[in-house]
This record gives C-alpha cells, sequence and structure tokens, in this order.
C-alpha cells in the first residue's frame, strides 16, 4: 500500500456504510478526514454513487469497504487495488449464506431479491472486532508514526464491543430457546453469534403488510411461536397494534447501517441492546 500525505495532513478515508465510517473516526481521531456519502434516506447497501463521487472515492487515500458482498457497485467501478481494505476478509469464513428471497423494497432504491451472502456483518460483534481491526492495520501501515495512537484508539474500540457481546449474550440466555420473528432477513449474523431461535419475514417498517404475508406470518407462528417481532425502525402504528392483537410485541434493533438520526454507532447499539431486554425480560414479550 502507498504512503499517505505527511502526519500534517488528515488522511482521506471513504467508507461504504456507516460503521465504518464510525470504527474509522473512533480509531484514526485527528490523523483522518472520514467520508461516508450515501444519501441518509437509503440503505447503503444497495447505494451506487454517481461518476462523479466514484472519482473521489479514487483520490482517497484509503478505501474502506464491508465485503461479504455489500458493496455490489464496485464490481462496476475502477478503484485503486492498493487503497482498497475489505475490512471483513479475514473473518470470510465466518460468512453466512442467505437464501434467495422473494422480491421487495428498500425504499428509494426500489424491487430486488437478497441472495449470496448476509452483509450485515458488524451486527456480530466479534466480526465487527475483526472489521475493526483491519481499520487500525491499514491506517497504521499508511502512517506508521501515529501506529501506537491508532492501536490505542483500536482497543477502547474493541473493548466497547466486547462489552456489548457480553451484555448481549446475557439477554441471548435470558431468552433461552423462546422463538422470535426478525422482520428483515438482516438479523442472522446476530442470531447465530448468541444462539437465538430466530426465523426470518420480509416486512418494512414503513409499509403496511399485505394480507398474503400476514397469512404468510400466521402460518410461521404454527410451528413458531413467537411473541417478539425485531424491527430495522418503527413500524407503522397499525401494524404494531395488529401484532400486539397477535400477542407479539414490536422491538427496534436498528442495524445502524447509516448514520442515525441522533447519536452514533455506539449509542445506537446500546439502545438496542435495552430495547431487547425489555422484550426479553418477565413479561416484556407479551404484547396487550
Amino acid at each position: 500500500m502507498p504512503q499517505g500525505p505527511t502526519a500534517s495532513v488528515p488522511l482521506s478515508v471513504f467508507t461504504t456504510n456507516y460503521p465504518l465510517a464510525y470504527f474509522a473516526e473512533r480509531i484514526g481521531g485527528e490523523q483522518v478526514e472520514v467520508v461516508f456519502p450515501a444519501p441518509a434516506d437509503v440503505d447503503p447497501a444497495y447505494w451506487a454513487p454517481q461518476p462523479e463521487m466514484i472519482a473521489e472515492y479514487q483520490a482517497a487515500d484509503l478505501i474502506l469497504l464491508n465485503g461479504a458482498g455489500y458493496e455490489k457497485w464496485i464490481e462496476r467501478a475502477s478503484l485503486p487495488a492498493g487503497k482498497l481494505v475489505d475490512t471483513s476478509a479475514a473473518m470470510e469464513s465466518s460468512y453466512l449464506p442467505l437464501d434467495e428471497g422473494v422480491v421487495h423494497t428498500h425504499g428509494p432504491e426500489g424491487e430486488h431479491s437478497h441472495k449470496g451472502w448476509v452483509f450485515t456483518t458488524w451486527l456480530d460483534p466479534m466480526i465487527a472486532i475483526a472489521q475493526a481491526q483491519a481499520i487500525q492495520e491499514a491506517l497504521s501501515e499508511l502512517r506508521p508514526e501515529a501506529a501506537a495512537d491508532f492501536r490505542a484508539a483500536y482497543e477502547g474500540l474493541q473493548a466497547d464491543l466486547l462489552v456489548l457481546d457480553a451484555q448481549l449474550r446475557e439477554v441471548a440466555a435470558d431468552l433461552g430457546d423462546r422463538p422470535i420473528v426478525f422482520s428483515h432477513p438482516v438479523y442472522q449474523y446476530l442470531d447465530e453469534h448468541v444462539g437465538m431461535n430466530g426465523e426470518s419475514v420480509h416486512w418494512e417498517p414503513g409499509e403496511m403488510p399485505t394480507e398474503e404475508m400476514w397469512e404468510e406470518l400466521e402460518t410461521m407462528l404454527q410451528a413458531h411461536p413467537a411473541e417478539i417481532m425485531v424491527w430495522e425502525g418503527e413500524p407503522l402504528a397499525e401494524v404494531e397494534s395488529r401484532l400486539a392483537g397477535m400477542g407479539i410485541a414490536s422491538v427496534v434493533y436498528n442495524p445502524c447501517g447509516n448514520l442515525p438520526e441522533s447519536g452514533d454507532f455506539g449509542s445506537v447499539m446500546l439502545q438496542n441492546l435495552a430495547n431487547l431486554e425489555a422484550a426479553v425480560a418477565p413479561g416484556g414479550g407479551n404484547a396487550e
């Protein structure tokens, strides 16, 4: 990898999702200028930059990729190989395959179907730690004189993620084998890592499910009698109410792929944990 700018000039670091931007900012501090250009109203996994933005990526000192098939647009873009860092590459053996699903939407980016690998890798705190370590190593290679600072900052981030991991395991232990439903197939790494008994549907928080989708859920519940549904964002009030009538509590667990409206990755993950804890607590999953 080529040597970066002088120490007085921050390294230009471009990312493809918000978790990577957060990790890079935590680790790089004043030594980096982190750019995450995806609009706020799209899922970055289905966003593709315009040519002028690709040119800015090409000019960066470092381009951080999530990997696991997250950035489909890079297959059509010419990016300098020496600047690319696939942050999850070291955990490739932990990638989870994703069955092809029904065609559905994620808002402005339109209809699509999921296939290939599950790419929300950072929802497993241990993979997130590996991704952060890859960032720390890449920054240290570009600016070796700041390597000790990068290492210390990485260790602080690692400690926070280990605390999150321990707390998630406690919640999962309290949940036990109780079935839960995930509103969308993005939680597989979380589910696998802490051993939840989860099944996924393809519902969007801002959309009313069709009657066919409600019927599919009712069929699922016959074999998988969940009392908790985990959502990426707040579901429509009428959806939450109808689920409550079925004895299912709605819980928000924001994957935080994009910049949150408030707080940061760390605070969002702690809020997710608190939401899940409240639902898992005795009586918490029994919607009224």
